[in-house]
């Protein structure tokens, strides 16, 4: 998919069309709509408050799409892949606290994305009122819009599943066509009104900020703003179509809007004075600027265009979410590829809570005035994280204080426009605002209940697996010890030095001998080619300790107990396993015996009594055990649901804590006093001492491993 586009093409451009630019495509759609809504009505506008405001459409566009974006934020590609965790992961090095800009900025657009598809598709369903079109004619209740925009939502995520690459193919040829139905509609309205063209003079744009013409003030910057919101979604779809296919299609996609804006201007400015529209708030003049003949044709391309701009903010959030997942912004979630396109997932939980959430905003609101009232809050506060980690990216580039300045130019615009867009939070922006903090609450719990685990799982939570050896060997030979499985295996991840949890020797050795005539350790391995199945098995110098590491393509079935049969008849022909021949078995001449997997599940009840955990952490962590529980098990994300599968609990840290030991005091032997029985427990007296000595009193208890050296043994 990279190396297609690596150079631009004319292919590439049209496809580019397609995925790039449907949310900023879409915005003529409701722009001007919303700006005359301020207003009051389109008798209460003049000349040059609608110069003034085009200007401000024209000058955002410039300033924050194509200079910030398209010229320079585009140079930030982590392997050719964009967005503003693609941003964080090329700067997270530079400081911890950067994990809060793109936590931030992560969980606005996520919110951003369920009211995209609510706005572009009801504004172009509201084309047809009045309309009559295909032999039916449609009446002007908004009600009918509602249910028709449902209905088309609806068909939209329950399409998902089965992939988008078919359909997908058609959306740059939609794209193409409508950007050029913008153009050509723009310029037949401006020849009305050649005025209209000193919009491209920033004077007009700061006049009618502060003209008592402009009844919403600073404020007006919220509407203005809609017309960029598509400039976060243009980076986050760069790793697509790649950055020279967009640096080719964004002074067409410019044009066309720049065109449009104007047409809309002059139209608004040529019929200020109607009586027809007189105090009429809910108009608009994309509709009504276009001939009669072009209407029904112009609905059609309309709702194509925003179905495209809904499918894109839609595929967009399950790449988004699986960026998070591998961030650990995120729970673990079931991630399925509906094609062999590496960049086309489908995330069954993301679709439907978007689904609800989208179709619950469409009725709250009911109005495509009253979306964009609430529209555009959580994309500021995007935009303005992205600043911050995009003056880390550019530090790097050129001298610091360049960069600040840089990042000064534009974070100051966008606080203005976060500051003008604040007055949207009550008409409805507290609504993806809410959105936005549940978002930011799981992914908080989440990524820092990890790191706060990983902070008290000191050394002695983490074992060598070579210095067990030895007892697995002999357990697995004592014959005093019922043969639990023929196979017993672990789903764990290897660290380097082969680093394994204690917990997982802990199950095997200590809760209940697990006699097995061979122990697995597997850990599972994502590649990025769609098929690939290969596997690589080191058994320690032993007949009977095997770390497995599976590599399976993206599109590879995560079977591990399929997988992991084939790999023991390969071992077993290969002579390097013992054959596990069945007593009694279905299968004539059988030779791998039968498995056990063994799952450990995490429980923070432990995390009460350890005096060492904060509050803070406490909570933190028993919130991420609880997210995990709730989301994929192990047992589906594996692949284990007809297996023979056991389910254990392990505390967090089974190392006691140094307020956990009893030292004995005295015994009494008196017959007429209650005897009193301590065990005689050697650890706790020599803990007991050495906390009483000046020189100890600071050591930590750790266990004591025996290295056996560079012991790899055979791959195979």
């Amino acid at each position: 998919m990279k190396a297609r586009f690596e150079h631009a093409t004319l292919a590439g451009m049209i496809i580019t069309l397609g995925i790039v630019y449907g949310d900023i495509g879409t915005s003529p759609l409701y722009v001007m709509n919303s700006i005359i809504g301020n207003q009051g009505s389109i008798n209460l506008t003049s000349p040059n408050f609608v110069i003034g405001s085009i200007s401000l459409v024209f000058w955002t566009l410039m300033i924050i799409t194509t200079i910030k974006y398209v010229c320079i934020t585009m140079q930030a590609d982590n392997n050719k892949e964009g967005g503003i965790f693609a941003l964080y992961a090329l700067v997270k090095k530079n400081a911890k606290w950067l994990v809060w800009p793109a936590l931030i900025g992560g969980a606005a657009l996520l919110a951003d994305g369920t009211l995209t598809p609510a706005v572009t598709v009801t504004s172009a369903v509201e084309g047809l009122k009045g309309q009559h079109l295909l032999g039916i004619t449609f009446s002007n209740s908004q009600w009918h819009v509602l249910i028709i925009t449902t209905c088309i939502l609806l068909v939209l995520f329950m399409i998902q599943r089965f992939g988008t690459g078919v359909i997908g193919k058609s959306f740059g040829p939609v794209m193409l066509v409508w950007f050029i139905f913008l153009a050509a509609m723009g310029i037949l309205n401006l020849t009305k009104y050649p005025a209209i063209m000193k919009a491209f003079s920033p004077i007009y744009a700061f006049r009618v900020l502060f003209s008592p013409e402009n009844k919403a003030g600073i404020f007006i910057l919220g509407s203005i703003f809609l017309a960029t919101t598509g400039a976060e979604a243009l980076y986050s779809d760069m790793g697509h179509v790649g950055k020279k296919n967009i640096y080719m299609t964004w002074p067409f996609v410019y044009a066309a809007l720049t065109l449009n804006y104007l047409g809309q201007g002059a139209w608004v400015i040529t019929h200020e004075g109607d009586a027809a529209y007189r105090g009429v708030r809910d108009i608009n003049p994309f509709y009504e600027m276009l001939p009669g003949m072009a209407r029904p044709f112009a609905i059609i391309i309309a709702t194509l265009a925003a179905i495209i701009a809904s499918q894109a903010l839609i595929t967009g959030s399950y790449t988004l979410v699986d960026e998070a997942i591998g961030l650990k912004f995120l729970p673990r979630i079931i991630v399925k590829h509906p094609s062999n396109i590496r960049r086309q997932i489908y995330i069954s939980a993301v679709n439907w809570i978007l689904c609800i959430v989208t179709l619950f905003v469409v009725w709250f609101f009911r109005s495509s005035q009253h979306m964009e009232a609430a529209y555009g809050l959580a994309i500021t506060i995007t935009m303005l994280m992205t600043t911050i980690l995009l003056f880390e990216f550019l530090s790097g580039k050129m001298k610091r204080f360049f960069a600040f300045c840089i990042a000064c130019f534009f974070g100051i615009i966008e606080a203005v426009f976060l500051m003008a867009s604040l007055v949207k939070f009550v008409h409805g922006g507290y609504i993806t605002f809410i959105i936005m903090m549940l978002i930011l609450y799981v992914m908080i719990i989440w990524y820092f209940g990890n790191k706060r685990r990983d902070h008290y799982e000191n050394e002695s939570e983490y074992v060598s697996l070579l210095d067990y050896r030895n007892q697995l060997q002999a357990l697995s030979k004592d014959k005093s010890i019922p043969l639990y499985t023929s196979n017993l295996v672990y789903m764990t991840n290897i660290k380097d030095h082969y680093q394994i949890k204690r917990s997982t020797m802990y199950s095997i050795l200590d809760k209940e001998p697990k006699r097995a005539k061979v122990y697995w350790f597997v850990t599972v391995n994502e590649t990025n080619v769609p098929y690939e199945s290969n596997y690589t098995a080191d058994l320690l110098n032993t007949k009977n300790i095997v770390d497995v590491q599976l590599y399976l393509g993206f599109r590879k079935s995560q079977s591990i107990s399929v997988y992991l049969h084939q790999i023991v008849h390969h071992l077993i022909e290969q002579g390097v396993l013992d054959k596990q021949v069945q007593k009694y078995s279905t299968i004539k001449g059988r030779k791998v015996g039968d498995f056990k997997f063994v799952i450990i599940n995490e429980r923070p009840s432990d995390l009460a009594i350890n005096t060492q955990v904060s509050e803070l952490d406490k909570q933190l962590i028993s919130g991420r055990i609880f997210l995990q529980n709730i989301t994929a098990s192990p047992i589906s994300w594996y692949g284990l649901q007809f297996s023979n599968v056991v389910e254990e609990s392990s505390p967090l840290f089974i190392t006691m804590q140094h307020d956990q030991y009893l030292v004995q005091r005295k015994i009494y032997h008196s017959i007429h006093t209650k005897q009193v029985s301590n065990i005689n427990n050697a650890e706790a007296q020599a803990q007991h001492k050495k906390k009483l000595s000046p020189d100890n009193h600071h050591q930590k208890r750790l266990s004591s491993h025996k290295f056996f050296g560079s012991v790899h043994g055979k791959r195979y």
